[in-house]
């Protein structure tokens, strides 16, 4: 289901990530919380007009800043980076190929204790009435 207004809460990050020969290079993306859709947070990355989106659930994305977690398509785990730094490895897969990136454990905390501010966990709720205008607006 595609989003129904901008996210309440934004952050830009520097995923890490290694090139073809090895090398760290820094891929800029952007954090999106939607209170709409409460369990979920929208990573955004890639080239203007080429961007790629994945929603991951942010119990998921709390659970990998200090344990393994996910299964299939997403999976993340606790690690340190290059600068001896906390740091989240966060593995993407699709049929089109596999990303392996991390962040670091502070930038994903300081983004997800915002999100847990603006909707506590266990509050989690959906609007019905606004799902459902979305799903009818997008099949007309």
């Amino acid at each position: 289901m595609s989003q129904p207004t901008s996210p309440a809460l934004t952050q830009q990050v520097a995923l890490q990530c290694l090139d073809a020969r090895g090398r760290s290079i820094d891929l800029p993306a952007v954090l999106g919380y939607y209170p709409e859709d409460p369990w979920a947070v929208e990573v955004t990355f890639g080239k203007p007009g080429e961007t790629v989106r994945w929603l991951i659930g942010r119990d998921l994305l709390l659970e990998g800043m200090t344990d393994p977690a996910g299964e299939g398509d997403v999976q993340l785990w606790p690690s340190i980076d290059e600068y001896g730094r906390a740091a989240v490895v966060i593995e993407l897969r699709s049929p089109h190929g596999r990303l392996v990136t991390q962040l670091p454990t502070r930038d994903l905390g300081s983004f997800l204790a915002r999100t847990l501010v603006l909707v506590p966990e266990g509050s989690e709720r959906i609007d019905v009435d606004l799902m459902v205008d979305v799903l009818t607006r997008s099949e007309a």
